[in-house]
């Protein structure tokens, strides 16, 4: 098993297709865009931003999917394999031995889903951290909440497009940082 790196922590967001309703027959959701933040872990500073845009294979992006992140079937049919991107995220990111983060777990379900189903290897390690959750409980909140409140609840600004990939990571890993410096300094500020 490799060593865990804790010089850095990845921060994922993904967008997969979806449709208003269930998919037409003989398509299924899969991702199509890999947003990625490398946090680094000592300074708390957010490395890099960067979408990874993945060829569907399965399915086709829908009008209500490029509503929802603004891709289109052009820009995602330019991008590389479902396969070649998780081994960028392996031998780029080195993404067995960092832990990961997403801001709630439908990324971690739907990549062990797609990795068994397309026998592609999981390009993770064991160890993955959900930002939601962890949001709800510094803040002893009743239940989770979405990205844009928790983002509001720290008044940090949204950055970007949501309901893109890279954004959305970028957006996670600011909340990442900034509790990870209250922790530091001992404090969780109250809910107005």
């Amino acid at each position: 098993m490799p060593k865990k790196l804790l010089d850095q922590l990845l921060v994922i967001d993904i967008e997969a297709t979806c449709w208003q309703g269930v998919p037409p027959n003989g398509q299924e959701n899969e991702i199509i865009e890999i947003g990625l933040v490398p946090l680094d872990l000592v300074t708390g500073q957010r490395l890099e931003k960067r979408s990874i845009l993945v060829r569907p294979e399965r399915s086709r992006v829908s009008e209500f999917c490029t509503e929802l992140t603004t891709l289109t079937q052009e820009q995602v049919n330019a991008g590389i394999t479902f396969a070649e991107a998780c081994a960028l995220l392996r031998e780029v990111y080195r993404s067995r031995e960092r832990i990961w983060a997403s801001y709630g777990d439908y990324d971690r379900s739907i990549f062990e889903r797609q990795c068994r189903e397309r026998k592609v290897a999981y390009p993770f390690g064991t160890r993955h951290l959900n930002i939601k959750t962890l949001f709800a409980l510094s803040y002893t909140l009743p239940s989770e909440i979405g990205l844009e409140a928790a983002l509001h609840t720290m008044r940090l600004p949204l950055e970007g497009t949501h309901h893109r990939g890279d954004d959305d990571a970028w957006n996670s890993a600011a909340i990442l940082a900034e509790l990870l410096r209250r922790s530091r300094e001992g404090r969780v500020e109250p809910l107005d």
